[in-house]
């Protein structure tokens, strides 16, 4: 693994999800640069890009001495694991918190001089909303540990396999859906390879310094224009329905009582937050992919 490392790798945990996917395939369409990417299970290799310069590592948070033996020698540590929903096995503090903590250690240990760390639109430790709360808990543990940190808040991310493209798909491919709020709150997507672009670029960077921003979408539009947008590109109209907030957090709070995981009050705060008043010191980002031109490539990518 080190050999891989040496000479300025990154290494990327979190490796199987659709962030660490599109960003292990642009460093492998470079001419430069090295990567080790590091999942928690045997069958997450599955589907990882394939190049020479790319090494992977089945590694848990729960094994610090593998941990430190993987990072070793890398420069940068790019974090994208982390969790929305929470589950019998994973709360936000194990999923988000610790797994940081561990992390951070690991590359302290290791001799990583930069973290990259993904974070959320609303982070805040003193955050009411658990995963709010426990998402500006992990930043907090980046910024003190003592290493250049650059933290980069997002919004929905949208593109192939991303969570947020699976979900604005399925429901926009109806002829009507129904959806919290109606769908009045604003999104500021932003297509995952801009992201991934400006990973690398931070993970380029040298120097000593702490820096948090956010990086934002070029469009502002609410969540029911982004689904009839979409529909439209599907080859129909859509007519969105609201299922009232207070009514959903009800429920849910209610369902939350005999089970763990899966749409929570915490959730339902989540997605249906104004991105464009979380938005606060946002980073240059140079040019940013058209929404069109995203969810044309979103749509493309649905099958018949």
């Amino acid at each position: 693994m080190n050999e891989q490392a040496d000479g300025g790798a990154v290494a990327v945990t979190g490796a199987n999800s659709a962030v660490g996917k599109a960003l292990l395939a642009q460093i492998a369409g470079r001419d430069t640069g090295r990567a080790v990417a590091l999942v928690r299970r045997e069958a997450a290799l599955e589907g990882l890009p394939r190049s020479p310069r790319i090494a992977s590592c089945v590694v848990t948070y729960e094994q610090p001495e593998r941990l430190v033996e993987t990072l070793a020698g890398a420069d940068c540590v790019v974090h994208l694991a982390g969790i929305l929903f929470e589950s019998r096995t994973t709360s936000y503090r194990t999923g988000n918190v610790e797994s940081t903590r561990a992390l951070v250690a690991a590359a302290q240990s290791a001799g990583v001089r930069h973290i990259v760390l993904v974070s959320s639109l609303g982070a805040d430790p003193r955050s009411s909303n658990g995963y709010f709360r426990s998402k500006g808990e992990a930043e907090r543990l980046v910024i003190g540990s003592g290493l250049k940190a650059t933290i980069i808040r997002t919004p929905l991310l949208l593109g192939p396999g991303t969570a947020g493209g699976r979900a604005l798909l399925r429901t926009a491919a109806g002829r009507s859906a129904r959806v919290l709020g109606g769908g009045s709150h604003r999104l500021r997507p932003l297509d995952v390879d801009d992201l991934c672009r400006a990973i690398l670029g931070y993970c380029r960077e040298s120097g000593a310094s702490v820096r948090i921003c956010a990086m934002v979408g070029p469009t502002i539009l609410t969540q029911r224009e982004l689904l009839q947008r979409t529909a439209r590109l599907l080859g129909h109209d859509l007519t969105v329905r609201s299922t009232p907030v207070w009514l959903a957090r009800l429920m849910t709070g209610l369902t939350g009582l005999i089970r763990t995981g899966g749409l929570t009050p915490a959730v339902i705060e989540v997605i249906t937050s104004d991105e464009a008043n979380l938005c606060v010191d946002r980073a240059p980002a140079g040019s940013l992919t058209p929404l069109s031109e995203t969810l044309a490539r979103l749509c493309e990518t649905r099958a018949p």
